[in-house]
């Protein structure tokens, strides 16, 4: 255990670890410390628990439920951590941080403990914590750098605003559309290069005068860049205009960069007003051009780059859209 903790490097680390002459006893071992730790108190616990994700990702996790440690960001800016299966259901200790001027410290008024079936809730899990704080220590929070099979393809949103007519649409494609993406992909047999594409949608929504943005979709082929959008906003409306309708100029799709370290890239897509005055069937039919769309265009941006199966992920991806989209898988 001594030596796991101290090899940081993953290969090096896979290379300890295959030297082991019983691989089913270590990787008992290993589990057990992983449950020790799963209610992990302190910055230096969570990190021994990420280390014990990655060299079960490496040794396998047997007749476990397989798992993966993430350090997320909450949306007070705070970080959160937690585990998921390859359904992206959490298990085992969710937390999130409280910044301190001496490091990070367990917010236990916002951590939660789901239950796992490798571990039965105890008593003690689900504690009336009175906001306390937990232990603050100096240490940057891992995350897990080898990740699990599961679905490649994370759908997120901006914003939690838009407009009343869109709201049927999203509460499906959060309800209905992910679970079927997390049970229904088949990440095992994609490849292991890619983690995550996340498809980040951002709605057009006006709540008040205050609180406002309307997207307005620029011409693909003029290739604006950030500081284009406002200038090209002049030429087709008046300053008055701009500020009492809350309009932003924005490319449909904007692609991030690959990060082969972390598995993950990224694509903004935004949504203009006129989406939302569609039918809501129409609503559903173009979230599913835009998602395979901008699926296609990652796959022939990383085709030559990495080894990936993208051509049967496409496929599985758009079997399970056209489902949703025709709501068949009901």
């Amino acid at each position: 255990m001594i030596q796991i903790f101290e090899i940081n490097d993953l290969q090096k680390l896979r290379e300890y670890l295959s030297k082991s002459p019983d691989l089913e006893k270590i990787r008992t071992y290993l589990f057990t410390e992983f449950l020790k730790h799963s209610r992990y108190k302190n910055a230096a616990e969570w990190n021994k628990a990420v280390r014990l994700c990655e060299c079960l990702a490496i040794v396998g996790w047997g007749n476990h439920e397989p798992l993966e440690a993430i350090r997320g960001i909450y949306f007070n800016g705070n970080p959160d951590t937690f585990f998921i299966n390859r359904h992206n259901e959490p298990r085992f200790l969710e937390v999130v941080w409280s910044k301190r001027k001496g490091g990070v410290a367990i917010d236990f008024e916002r951590s939660y403990f789901h239950e796992s079936p490798d571990a039965p809730l105890m008593k003690e899990d689900n504690v009336d914590s009175n906001g306390l704080i937990g232990e603050i220590q100096d240490q940057k929070l891992c995350s897990q750098r080898n990740w699990i099979p599961k679905n490649p393809i994370y759908l997120t949103r901006g914003i939690a605003n838009c407009y009343e007519s869109s709201k049927a649409v999203i509460e499906s494609l959060e309800k209905e559309l992910k679970p079927e993406l997390n049970h229904r992909m088949r990440p095992e047999l994609y490849g292991n290069a890619v983690n995550r594409i996340i498809l980040n949608c951002s709605f057009s929504f006006y709540d008040n005068y205050h609180c406002k943005c309307n997207y307005i979709i620029a011409d693909e082929t003029l290739k604006l860049k950030q500081k284009d959008f406002y200038p090209a906003l002049l030429n087709m409306f008046s300053k008055e205009e701009i500020e009492d309708n809350g309009y932003y100029l924005r490319n449909r799709f904007s692609y991030g960069p690959f990060k082969p370290d972390t598995g993950m890239t990224r694509v903004e897509i935004v949504f203009e007003k006129e989406f939302s005055k569609l039918p809501q069937q129409r609503q559903k039919q173009l979230l599913c051009e835009y998602f395979i769309h901008a699926i296609q265009q990652v796959a022939s941006r990383l085709n030559r780059k990495i080894d990936y199966n993208f051509p049967l992920m496409i496929t599985d991806f758009t079997s399970i859209l056209k489902a949703w989209c025709e709501e068949k898988y009901r």
